[in-house]
């Protein structure tokens, strides 16, 4: 079954719980790093690399460096049982090059679009604990920490709304913890 480009954009949305028991392959990953791989790079550099978590304990010492949803201030990330299935960490290769741009963003975005096609979620996560993470992870002093992404079978629902009248675009969960994403109209955003 085809799916179109704007359905799959639609369902690439930041989930954070996840169904835990839902595993990963070390191989999904690689296909999905290869998506960024195959993407636009800034004067073609290149200066992007990945390390990559499907292993339980590399997992949970990734976790708690992790800043989990600014909006949500009573909630401090996913349970045991709800957390990510695997990681990506993208890092930025400073014997390649030591400012990055938008390479990150292109990258994360492939690779989210991927895993929504492979019925997978994932969530950007830039507020690290780097210098915990660096360490946790052993990562090598000319790598830059840039982002994470959290990844696996989404456990929660998204729902996109309409901003409204208050212009507040804070996302926030309702009772049935269906998570609310409000954003502007393609009115208020196209300028001319």
């Amino acid at each position: 079954m085809d799916i179109l480009f704007r359905d799959l954009v639609i369902r690439n949305r930041s989930y954070r719980r996840f169904y835990g028991n839902e595993s990963i392959r070390l191989e999904t990953l690689r296909e999905l790093v290869d998506l960024a791989r195959l993407s636009a790079s800034g004067a073609n550099m290149q200066p992007l690399k990945y390390l990559l978590s499907c292993d339980p304990e590399k997992n949970a010492a990734i976790f708690p460096t992790l800043g989990w949803a600014a909006y949500l201030t009573d909630w401090p990330g996913p349970v045991e049982g709800e957390r990510p299935s695997a990681y990506i960490v993208i890092l930025g290769d400073t014997h390649i090059k030591t400012s990055f741009g938008v390479d990150p963003g292109i990258a994360a975005q492939s690779i989210l679009l991927g895993a929504a096609e492979k019925g997978l979620g994932g969530c950007i996560i830039a507020s690290v604990k780097k210098d915990a993470l660096a360490t946790a992870l052993k990562i090598a002093d000319h790598f830059e920490i840039l982002m994470v992404l959290a990844l696996g079978k989404p456990k929660e629902t998204v729902v996109l709304d309409s901003l409204g009248q208050d212009g507040n675009i804070k996302y926030w969960r309702d009772d049935a913890g269906i998570h609310h994403v409000p954003k502007r109209s393609l009115d208020e955003i196209i300028v001319g």
